[in-house]
């Protein structure tokens, strides 16, 4: 499933089960923050699965994930979950009520792993860029948002920097897995950016590298890495090791775009991936941000 929602919390102090861009049991993580960071992700990781891992039917995942919003609904209001998840939950209880998380940020989550169930390739994908962006807000943002509240940050613009930071992380992960997400129903190309390239939509199902669709993806890239950038300063915002880690955040996708550029188009059959060197890489661009 190409959603992202974890990928954002760099920070995220759990253990790793799954492959990610970026780390998630940092040691530049604050200590008093690892076990509310941990609940958080807990909680995505395991509603992901339900979207996206195993066979279960479109309908028995839709159930199963209102099921799962029915627990977050009783847990913030004080009452139990079911025994289903109850190892997600009860953490997660005890984050809500000390830390006063947003629960809206949470049930966005929850819509937008919805919406990837729902919309698949029979559906011809993402009409626009408008289109595509309110997914990132409920399935990316919600993440840097939760953090920020931990972190004590809530003005406006420290937000609107997070939501794009969140948002180009996305469409990183977009870009970065189209030789996966395309053969499981998964297409995140805007139809109008389709369009505008010239890009056909049969040669993209079939994975083909032409010059068209070289151009959209590159163009894609380039739209991510311009959200990216617009949300960078966040990094002169936030304390200590909160503002190193997320310098790694937005320097590991950059350097993954680095690789989808340099693929030209490529990323259609190869999955671009970090590597000793490019954490090397990353390290010194942080450095000098």
């Amino acid at each position: 499933m190409a959603t992202a929602a974890p990928a954002p919390a760099a920070a995220l102090a759990a253990p790793v089960t799954h492959y990610e861009n970026f780390p998630v049991a940092s040691l530049l993580c604050p200590p008093h923050l690892r076990q509310p960071i941990a609940a958080i992700y807990a909680f995505a990781r395991t509603a992901d699965d339900i979207a996206d891992e195993g066979d279960a039917t479109p309908a028995a995942r839709l159930a199963d994930l209102a099921a799962y919003l029915a627990d977050l609904h009783a847990i913030a209001q004080g009452q139990a979950p079911s025994p289903r998840w109850a190892d997600v939950f009860l953490p997660l209880q005890g984050v809500v009520r000390s830390h006063r998380l947003p629960v809206p940020l949470l049930e966005d989550l929850l819509s937008a792993f919805a919406q990837d169930v729902e919309k698949t390739r029979d559906a011809e994908g993402y009409a626009d860029r408008a289109e595509l962006l309110d997914y990132c807000r409920r399935s990316a943002n919600p993440v840097g948002r939760l953090l920020l509240h931990l972190y004590g940050v809530h003005d406006a613009q420290a937000l609107q920097q997070s939501d794009a930071i969140c948002t180009a992380l996305q469409l990183i992960n977009f870009w970065q897995d189209l030789s996966v997400d395309i053969p499981r129903h998964r297409h995140y190309l805007p139809r109008a950016d389709c369009a505008a390239h010239g890009a056909c939509q049969a040669e993209l199902l079939a994975l083909q590298s032409t010059r068209e669709n070289a151009r959209l993806i590159a163009d894609c890239a380039d739209w991510a890495r311009t959200t990216m950038e617009s949300g960078a300063p966040l990094v002169h915002r936030l304390p200590g090791r909160a503002g190193w880690e997320l310098r790694l955040v937005v320097q590991g996708g950059l350097r993954i775009l680095d690789k989808v550029e340099a693929l030209k188009g490529g990323s259609l059959h190869t999955r671009p991936r970090l590597h000793t060197w490019d954490w090397l890489v990353m390290l010194g661009r942080a450095l000098v941000m």
